[in-house]
């Protein structure tokens, strides 16, 4: 993209009602369509499913890559693994996480991982939990 297509979509971005009655150029308007385009994913992000669907029909997301919110209602762990909860006002799910450390209680993390089902650690059983795959945010 040369300099006179960034300056096309800077001034359309900041300067909206200067596209009335215009005739844009098609490079221009390719431009205008990839830069809305990547401000929307970046303004949405990874979408997040709550805990109550996993746990409905965990069967439907083992093996896949999910994003849940929520506040840690529980921790424990050591040298960087361990285990804790999330509650997200629809459930709670358990959070394995391997070299991303734990965070503490009453803190908001957004969690990304692979749900699994059938799970020990420390003792106790764990139906259905999510591996962390992403340093959360």
């Amino acid at each position: 993209m040369d300099s006179s297509q960034c300056s096309c979509i800077q001034f359309v971005i900041f300067n909206p009602e200067f596209l009335e009655g215009y005739v844009l150029s098609r490079a221009c308007k390719l431009a205008l369509a990839f830069a809305l385009t990547a401000g929307m994913l970046l303004l949405t992000g990874c979408p997040t499913t709550s805990i109550a669907e996993i746990n409905r029909d965990p069967g439907r997301f083992a093996g896949r890559n999910v994003s849940i919110h929520g506040t840690v209602s529980d921790s424990f762990g050591a040298l960087g693994n361990g285990i804790f909860q999330i509650d997200d006002g629809s459930g709670r799910m358990w959070i394995y996480s391997q070299n991303y450390g734990v965070p503490s209680n009453g803190r908001k993390v957004t969690v990304t991982g692979r749900v699994e089902q059938g799970f020990a650690f420390g003792g106790r059983s764990f139906g259905v939990i999510l591996r962390e795959t992403e340093s959360r945010h």
